[in-house]
This record gives structure tokens, C-alpha cells and sequence, in this order.
């Protein structure tokens, strides 16, 4: 294996420089001592000792007693296992102390942040906007996660699932009602209909009770709603309006909380859905 390959094998351990070349030493190696493994990695003596300690209290390696000290690896799988768990006692200890401050946040801010929203109008509460990308994937995600009853997703071909997959997951299992429409796959470049068909294939085999249909006619937005009302007393969503002509890493997405704005939303929604969508499945093989 290449120094390249083992580096990109070993950066989703969040490593510092040397932590990582004496991981991957270690695992070449096997059991050996601090002075041997300083001398295989090029890692100064001053610091092979504390490297080694920090990877033993991420609990990736043994310390087996002696004169001198030996330092064996875990096995690949358990550096992993552990990694996960440290991940998630680090963010356990980060949510919990976010949750202590809240009170006292709410209350030193709230007062403050009504005071200066008091001039803001209505059009301007409509949405905000987020760039296209990791931060309105972001905040799809959190749509997933807040999601009462039911999730509705408009797309061309879905493309972006993977990034979102976690989240959809979840609400699956916590039973919301998730509808996905698609576009017509005859109105779609021949790459982006391979995705959609890859992605529609996916969720018949891994979430069954997920509902789908191919919109007829071209979509003129797309994006992700949770739980529209024609009470107007919930609903939230993400939407990206189609702007064939600009590169997807210069658009924006609308982010709102408008819970009438929703309910427009979910009307178009319902209206497609029920009157302008293929009669049949086209990746239907029966």
C-alpha cells in the first residue's frame, strides 16, 4: 500500500501528522517499542512517547508493560469501532453542554432578538437563503430530523441522496410518510437519468414504504417539505428554483418557515402528484 492510499484510509481518524505515520507503522509492524518505532517513522524521540499516548487514550493500540514499554496496535475493525465511539461520547459531551447554556441563552438573547426583529416585514420573514451545497444539505437534513408526519421531496433525479441518506433513514424508521416526485425520465439528460433510476431502484429495495411518481411536465422548482397545513399551523421547507442557465455551485436555496408559504407548497405538491404524473412506472419491469 502507498503512503497516498494509507494516508486517505487513515484522515477519517482525525490524526495529527505524526499520530497517523505511527498508526500506520504500527500496524506494519505489530508489537514494538517507542525507541524502534521513532527510528522507523522518523518521528523525533522528544515527541514518540506523547504520540503514542495519544493514541492509546483514543484507545487504537495497547500499552503492554515492561522495560521498555511495548506498543501493540488493536485490530483495524476495533480502531474503527472506537473511533465511532468517540465521536459520539464527544458529541454527547458537546450537545450536553449546549443544553446547560440554553436556558440562560434564551433568556439573555430572546429579549434582544425580538427587539430587533420588530422592523422586519413580513415579505422579508419569508425565507433566507443558503448556498447550494453542503449548507443547504444541511438544512435538508434538518428538515428530515424536525419532520412530525411526513416528509415530500421534488427532484429531478435525487441526486444529492447520499448526502441526505442518514437523516432519511431516520425518519423512515420513525414512521413519516416520505413521497418522492421525480421528473419524467424521458425530460432528463442521459446521466441524470442512469442516477435516478439507480436511485429509484434503491429505495424499492431498502425503504419499501417509500411513495414515488414522475412528474409529466417539467418542474420550475425543486426541493424538500415537511408537514404543510392548510391550518397554516406547520410546515417548513427547503427550495431551489430551476435556473437551468446557472451552475449549481452559484445558486442559492430558499430556506422559510412559513407555514402559509408551506401550505402553497404542498398544494403544488398535491396537485402534480394526483393530476400530472406518469400512469406507470418507467423502471417498472413487469
Amino acid at each position: 500500500m502507498s503512503s497516498h492510499d494509507a494516508e486517505a484510509l487513515l484522515d477519517p481518524l482525525d490524526l495529527t501528522e505524526y499520530e497517523e505515520r505511527a498508526l500506520e507503522h504500527l500496524l506494519e509492524l505489530g508489537r514494538t517499542t517507542a525507541p524502534d518505532l521513532s527510528e522507523a517513522t522518523g518521528i523525533p524521540k522528544a515527541r514518540i512517547y506523547g504520540v503514542l499516548d495519544e493514541l492509546a487514550d483514543s484507545g487504537y493500540l495497547k500499552v503492554i508493560p515492561g522495560r521498555p514499554k511495548q506498543y501493540q496496535p488493536k485490530p483495524p475493525e476495533e480502531i474503527l469501532d472506537r473511533a465511532v465511539e468517540n465521536r459520539r461520547q464527544a458529541y454527547e459531551t458537546d450537545r450536553a453542554r449546549i443544553e446547560d447554556a440554553r436556558e440562560e441563552f434564551v433568556a439573555a438573547f430572546g429579549p434582544l432578538y425580538e427587539q430587533a426583529s420588530e422592523d422586519i416585514s413580513p415579505t422579508e420573514e419569508l425565507f433566507h437563503v443558503v448556498d447550494v451545497g453542503d449548507p443547504s444539505e444541511r438544512e435538508t437534513r434538518t428538515l428530515y430530523a424536525e419532520a412530525q408526519q411526513e416528509v415530500r421531496v421534488i427532484t429531478k433525479s435525487f441526486e444529492y441522496f447520499d448526502a441526505i441518506e442518514p437523516a432519511f433513514a431516520d425518519a423512515y424508521d420513525r414512521d413519516r410518510t416520505l413521497r418522492v416526485l421525480f421528473l419524467d425520465p424521458e425530460l432528463l439528460e442521459p446521466a441524470n437519468r442512469s442516477v435516478q433510476r439507480e436511485i429509484v431502484e434503491y429505495l424499492r429495495s431498502t425503504y419499501p414504504a417509500v411513495k414515488y411518481r414522475f412528474s409529466a411536465t417539467r418542474l420550475p422548482w425543486r426541493g424538500t417539505l415537511i408537514d404543510p397545513s392548510l391550518e397554516y399551523d406547520s410546515g417548513d421547507a427547503v427550495l431551489l428554483v430551476e435556473e437551468e442557465d446557472v451552475p449549481l455551485h452559484k445558486r442559492q436555496a430558499a430556506v422559510t418557515e412559513n407555514h402559509s408559504f408551506v401550505a402553497g407548497l404542498g398544494r403544488y405538491f398535491d396537485l402534480t402528484w394526483n393530476h400530472d404524473t406518469l400512469d406507470t412506472d418507467p423502471y417498472d419491469s413487469g
